[in-house]
């Protein structure tokens, strides 16, 4: 299979932001994994084999030597990474990976990659047993994905999956590891790769996956259908709520019944015609389109059937995801260390994100963004000083207002103690609490606390600017 010359090993340094300490980063680690050439002198890989990467090389099959890589764009929500090596060297002798179509049921799989258990090249195969909209682990986010019974091990993330006709057919890129099941193996399929390609090549960088920003429920029982005024042979989901900073805000309504999504049937229990008679969730529908694409969504509102011509944004999570390579935001003073909170955050701080205190969960889980630059605010944790006595127990908790005034991010609970005049500094937190400092003391206090832990500023750069 001279496909397999393509294939290459993926040697990652990753220094990852250190959210406990946020002035700081962690040690930095190694990591191996696999990603393949393709047209163009570019290199496909996943996004979580080069997340926060200090440094990547990539080797070929049969080669001693390790060729600096360039990451030219991450794909948080689809897991995949865009790579490319400026040594001409590379390139020679090697034909770029072709795409094949989706493949159907029981078709034969192979997946080609670098796993853990030795140094060279490993091939297992299977067949496809199953398509459907699946939750991706790297990116919290639900796409197209291929479920194949080919066993996917550590450092195959980033290899090819090839059908029969000796064409890429997807990405492997997890596995279920679970007691009760064996070589379950999932590989990102090629209509969600050739996306995030052409959404890079027209755009210079990666915009994403745009959704519909609702939240909606099946109809499938019949009184409930009844109620909402639906015809016998009407079908769609009724909106429970919607995301504030979403375009269909300013179009759609909560209870209205989403019938049909570009001209496309939607089933009372949310799904669409998927090819040979299948079904699939009909949010397949909405990230096959790209960022700013229109939309044509036809609801039933009172009884009346109405249409709307709605453009598509990505997502604005209360709770981001992923800070996408960036340094985590925080404020100092007087010992108290603010903090943005975001989905690696919480799992920093809790191992798993679902550990974390039940208010902060269920605004990760069901908290809606106002406004696209709200943030959920926490005081952290408290750096132990005479300023600060009475207060070292307080750890993750909500800053709600400071001094009256509401905290909509962390910048403007900066900006505001920063030009506080006032006589109290007095903030005001999750459950009734408030937390109260002499404005001049507390300022005073903050750079001996500072030197003591070693911080060279009170406030993360992003806040400065």
């Amino acid at each position: 299979m001279s496909s397999m010359d393509a294939v290459v090993k993926v040697f990652c340094v990753h220094t990852e932001p250190n959210f406990s300490l946020p002035w700081q980063r962690k040690r930095q680690y190694s990591s191996s994994s696999s990603g393949f050439i393709i047209e163009g002198r570019r290199v496909l890989t996943n996004a979580h084999s080069v997340e926060h990467h200090t440094q990547v090389k990539l080797k070929k099959r049969g080669s001693d030597t390790k060729y600096l890589a360039t990451v030219l764009a991450i794909g948080t929500e689809c897991d995949i990474a865009l790579l490319t090596v400026s040594d001409d060297e590379f390139w020679e002798g090697v034909s770029p990976i072709e795409f094949g179509e989706l493949p159907v049921l029981q078709d034969a799989v192979t997946v080609v990659g670098y796993p853990i258990g030795g140094d060279t090249i490993s091939v297992t195969s299977g067949v496809v047993s199953r398509i459907e909209i699946l939750s991706y682990a790297h990116g919290s986010t639900e796409l197209l994905g291929l479920q194949i019974d080919a066993a996917i091990n550590a450092g195959n993330s980033g290899g090819p999956a090839f059908s029969d006709k000796d064409k890429c057919v997807g990405i492997a890129f997890q596995s279920l590891k679970h007691e009760d099941a064996e070589n379950i193996g999932y590989v990102i399929p090629t209509p969600v790769i050739l996306h995030f390609i052409q959404d890079y090549e027209e755009n210079g960088n990666y915009t994403g996956f745009p959704v519909l920003g609702v939240e909606w429920q099946k109809m499938e029982n019949p009184d409930l259908r009844m109620s909402m005024g639906m015809g016998l042979k009407q079908k769609g989901v009724r909106i429970r709520r919607i995301e504030p900073t979403s375009p269909e805000s300013l179009l759609l309504k909560p209870s209205d019944v989403i019938l049909s999504f570009d001209g496309v049937d939607i089933a009372n229990d949310g799904t669409v015609l998927f090819r040979d008679g299948e079904r699939i969730g009909f949010s397949y529908l909405v990230s096959q389109k790209y960022t700013g694409d229109k939309a044509l969504v036809k609801v039933l509102r009172n009884s009346k059937t109405l249409e709307f011509n709605i453009t598509l944004a990505t997502h604005t999570r209360l709770i981001p995801a992923h800070i996408k390579g960036k340094p985590p935001s925080y404020y100092i003073v007087a010992g108290f260390v603010f903090s943005a909170v975001s989905v690696p955050y919480l799992c920093s701080e809790y191992e798993k994100d679902y550990d974390a205190p039940v208010k902060l969960l269920e605004k990760h889980l069901h908290g809606m963004a106002q406004s696209v630059d709200e943030q959920l605010v926490v005081l952290s944790q408290v750096l132990v000083a005479d300023i600060n006595i009475g207060y070292e127990y307080i750890i993750n908790t909500q800053v709600h207002a400071f001094n009256g005034k509401p905290v909509k991010n962390l910048k403007g609970l900066a900006y505001m103690v920063e030009k506080c005049d006032e006589e109290f500094l007095k903030f005001h937190l999750e459950y009734e609490q408030i937390v109260v400092l002499q404005t001049e003391k507390a300022k005073a206090a903050t750079p001996d606390i500072l030197t003591t832990h070693c911080i060279p500023s009170a406030m993360s750069d992003d806040l400065k600017a």
